[in-house]
């Protein structure tokens, strides 16, 4: 871990997660409102290091084009070592009030990829967010 990581407000159990898997100061980044936010090279290397296999789907029932709406669904999963999987389903969305990017439905994906990878890999529950979900 570098020293941005060692000097960032970052609770003993994202500690020691971002330690086992080998993380760096570089992957976080220490919010002003208090919380650590995992960035998308974080992601990326999580993802990787975990193994975790994500499809990413469409949610038609929740997107509304016409609103400016779109909801990704993220099916994914990670081996265990001994012959299982982790599973999870989460969402990505965006709206015109969660998102000022040109490219929304690429934005609804990289939510929805985050929150399973997070979810994944225990730092969801440790209180790590990903950058792509958090308003500015």
């Amino acid at each position: 871990m570098t020293s941005t990581m060692a000097t960032a407000k970052i609770n003993p159990e994202t500690r020691e997660i971002a330690t086992r898997l080998g993380m760096k100061g570089h992957h976080f980044h220490e919010d002003s409102r208090g919380f650590i936010i995992v960035k998308r090279t974080g992601i990326e290397y999580i993802a990787g290091k975990l193994h975790i296999d994500a499809e990413l789907t469409p949610f038609l029932e929740w997107s509304n084009p016409e609103d400016g709406r779109y909801v990704i669904r993220c099916d994914a999963k990670r081996p265990m070592g001994d012959g299982t999987w982790t599973k999870v389903t989460t969402f990505g969305e965006v709206s015109k009030a969660n998102n000022r990017n040109q490219y929304p439905i690429a934005m609804a994906e990289k939510r929805a990829l985050s929150r399973a990878v997070l979810k994944l890999a225990g730092l969801y529950k440790a209180g790590a967010y990903g950058e792509d979900e958090i308003d500015e």
